[in-house]
Order: structure tokens, then C-alpha cells, then sequence
């Protein structure tokens, strides 16, 4: 097992007392087990802790007028099996799916399903397996979608980003899940974190991340339209319809977000506990070679 510390520090300054709905914390996970966390609310006067209607970890938080710093550290312990699937089944009948998993065949704000519909069959149709198809949709939104750091927008859906060629990681996730949609794929938004073990650091900033599962065989497969590409050590937040249901932080009321900062690297858990200052020279991922 190898040990991946994961967590964010955000700061909220709030004109008046507001309320925050977070999903910052991992989801339970026994192939992913939590060796250590902590979840530091700051000022809040209240937090309270659900599961929401997709069973995510969420907290409801009472956010004080002034400085609000909230903060989440935790060491997770991970495997070094890659997260691509050797075989995908077929896809479902919608005849006889489980009922709760219909809503994930349905568009939604982000997921525009409806709007793609003669696109998905012109472009994958003649594609019969469904793990195949699959692939297919991961590899042409990696392809045809330019990736281009800081362009993400809360007001634009997966039709818009194919019209314009170019997003985040959460835009080629929700092309990726209204592409498979129309095509009567269940298909569901993931946020969570991605250290980079067995690659090389890309230099851009840490950040949370967000990527696809599709319902294919019995069970969720994930496809990463933004890498494209085995990874190691994915350590999911929450998921959804999409990015409306996942976000890191639900605000209610005059709370405006003036620090973020996303940390997710190996370690040696026998020289790096939570709460120690984020040191990057401790990191043990970024670089090819796994070091265990």
C-alpha cells in the first residue's frame, strides 16, 4: 500500500453570517482506507454532518461574519493497481436497471444529453460494445477538446464546451457523461483527487479533480476523458449527476471564496502526519518510477 496525503485549506470572508454546504472529505472506501484525518471549521458557529441523497459525506456549516478558515488534512492509503478496467461488460437494459440508477441515463444542468443525441449517434452509434463505445467517447473528447487551465465557467454545459473545443477536466467529464447519456449509458459526475504516482508532475497548481464512471457489466468503470491514460491512487470526494451535486462548496448568502489551496502527494506516512506544513519536498510521487 502506499500512503497519499490529501486535503485543502479555504477561506471564505463573509459580509454578514452565511452557510456553507461542503463535500471536502473522502467518501468511505475499504480498498481506500483513511490512516489519519482532520477537518478544522475555524469560526463557524455550527457544522453539521449528512449524507446526501448520493451518499456523499457533507457538511452543513454556519459561517461567521470576517475571516472563515476552514481546513481538511488526511492521509489515505491506496494501492498500486491502476484504475483501468480489463473488461466492461455490456451496457444495461433500461428495461430492467435498477430504478436509481435511471436518473443517471436523464440530462442534467451540466449534462445536456438531449442536445447531443444526433451528435452520440453519429459519432458512436455504429459501435455495438458497449466498453468499446466507451472508450471511444473517452478518446474523442481527449482529442478533440483542448484542455486549457482556468477557462472553466459555472454557466456552461457539455453541448457548449464540444461547440467551443476547449474546458477543464470537469468540462471533458460532463462531455464524456451526456455523450454516453444519449446514448443510454449510465454515466455519473466523480470529484476527488488525483496524485500523480508513476508521473511526471505536470507543474501546474494542485486542485481537485474531476473525471466520469460508467455503468457497464454490473458496475461503475471509470474513464478519464482529461488524461486518457491508467492511473494510480484516485482518491473520490463524491458523485452525481454532475458538477451541481459535487461541488466542493454549496454557499448560502454573502460568503465570497478568497483562498484556495488543494494539496494531494505521496509520503511516508512515518515522516509526514497531518497538520505538518505542506512541504513538497517530502513528496514521493511526480516522477515515473512508483516508490513504495
Amino acid at each position: 500500500m502506499l500512503t497519499v496525503r490529501v486535503g485543502c485549506n479555504i477561506h471564505f470572508e463573509c459580509e454578514s453570517m452565511a452557510t456553507a454546504v461542503l463535500l471536502i472529505n473522502p467518501r468511505g472506501d475499504s480498498g481506500r482506507p483513511i490512516r489519519r484525518e482532520n477537518l478544522d471549521f475555524g469560526r463557524a458557529a455550527k457544522s453539521e454532518y449528512f449524507a446526501d441523497a448520493d451518499g456523499n459525506t457533507a457538511y452543513r456549516v454556519i459561517l461567521e461574519t470576517g475571516l472563515n478558515d476552514i481546513r481538511h488534512d488526511a492521509l489515505v492509503e491506496v494501492t498500486t493497481a491502476s484504475d483501468q478496467s480489463e473488461k466492461f461488460g455490456d451496457a444495461p437494459s433500461v428495461a430492467t436497471i435498477e430504478p436509481a440508477l435511471l436518473r443517471y441515463l436523464l440530462p442534467s444542468r451540466y449534462c445536456d444529453s438531449d442536445k447531443l443525441f444526433n451528435f452520440a449517434q453519429r459519432k458512436f452509434g455504429h459501435i455495438f460494445d458497449a466498453g468499446e463505445r466507451v472508450r471511444a467517447i473517452s478518446d474523442w473528447v481527449h482529442n478533440n477538446i483542448e484542455y486549457r487551465f482556468g477557462s472553466g465557467r459555472p454557466d456552461i454545459s457539455a453541448a457548449q464546451v464540444i461547440e467551443r473545443g476547449y474546458g477543464v477536466c470537469r468540462d471533458f467529464a460532463h462531455c464524456t457523461i451526456a455523450i454516453c447519456r444519449a446514448l443510454n449509458l449510465p454515466a455519473r459526475y466523480v470529484t476527488g483527487h488525483l496524485p500523480d504516482i508513476g508521473h511526471i508532475d505536470p507543474g501546474s497548481p494542485m486542485d481537485f479533480h474531476a473525471y466520469s464512471e460508467v455503468f457497464l457489466g454490473g458496475q461503475w468503470h471509470v474513464f478519464d476523458a482529461r488524461y486518457n491514460e491508467p492511473r494510480i491512487g484516485r482518491i473520490k470526494i463524491a458523485h452525481g449527476l454532475d458538477a451541481v451535486e459535487c461541488a466542493f462548496a454549496t454557499v448560502y448568502g454573502p460568503a465570497r471564496l478568497t483562498n484556495f489551496e488543494v494539496w494531494a502527494y505521496q509520503v511516508d506516512p512515518n515522516q509526514v502526519t497531518v497538520g505538518d506544513p505542506i512541504d513538497l519536498s517530502k513528496r514521493l510521487d511526480g516522477v515515473e518510477q512508483i516508490r513504495a
